[in-house]
């Protein structure tokens, strides 16, 4: 019995050195690492798909990560904390977008810095800043703007052939009536001519003869 409680310890404890190593693979493999450096703050009318440990990006690089999502209840705006590693310095005017890493992906806080000489202290709230986009909404809007844009044009179609159609009836009641058909007169002329120096005006000899 004892040999057999000293094999299960050891082999309950393997296990969990085992579990152990793979939760801190994961973390260290996951980019989700914890928040260092100097804190910062930013206002958002929108967040959409940002989560608390997405990475903050200047330029595509990591230099941070989201560390606090909240409402600010005095604007109603969302409010996001987040860090940058030390020796970044940033300007008083750095602006702050929410961007997504690609149609399907998720999304990042992308700092763009700007050129005002006076830096960003810890704590310092950024106030230009872009919200999340939505894609729902904009697939929505193509695809409902496209099928108006496309029934407004036949429905132009459909009245200009309609108006080509009256034109051409009105056209068509133009001229119909028909020519006369009175003919010609039929009298023959008459054949009894003069006797003119004893010659008939039509140049035949008199019924006489020549005396």
């Amino acid at each position: 019995m004892p040999r057999r409680s000293v094999a299960d310890v050891l082999t309950g404890a393997a296990v969990l050195l085992v579990a152990v190593g793979f939760l801190a693979f994961a973390i260290v493999h996951s980019g989700r690492t914890v928040a260092q450096g100097y804190k910062l703050k930013a206002q958002f009318d929108a967040i959409d798909g940002l989560n608390v440990g997405a990475d903050v990006r200047i330029a595509g690089v990591k230099v941070g990560s989201v560390t606090d999502e909240r409402l600010d209840t005095a604007t109603f705006l969302a409010l996001v904390g987040f860090s940058v590693r030390d020796g970044v310095q940033l300007p008083k005017d750095t602006s702050a977008t929410i961007t997504s890493e690609s149609l399907l992906g998720g999304k990042y806080l992308a700092l763009a810095p700007g050129g005002d000489e006076a830096l960003l202290k810890p704590g310092d709230t950024i106030t230009i800043t872009q919200g999340s986009i939505s894609i729902e909404q904009l697939v929505g809007k193509y695809i409902f703007g496209s099928t108006g844009a496309k029934g407004s044009k036949s429905d132009d179609k459909g009245s200009d052939s309609t108006g080509q159609d009256s034109a051409g009836k009105g056209n068509g009641g133009l001229g119909t009536g028909s020519p006369g058909t009175g003919s010609p007169g039929t009298g023959s002329p008459g054949t009894g001519g003069q006797m003119t120096g004893g010659q008939s005006k039509s140049g035949l000899p008199p019924l006489g003869g020549r005396k």
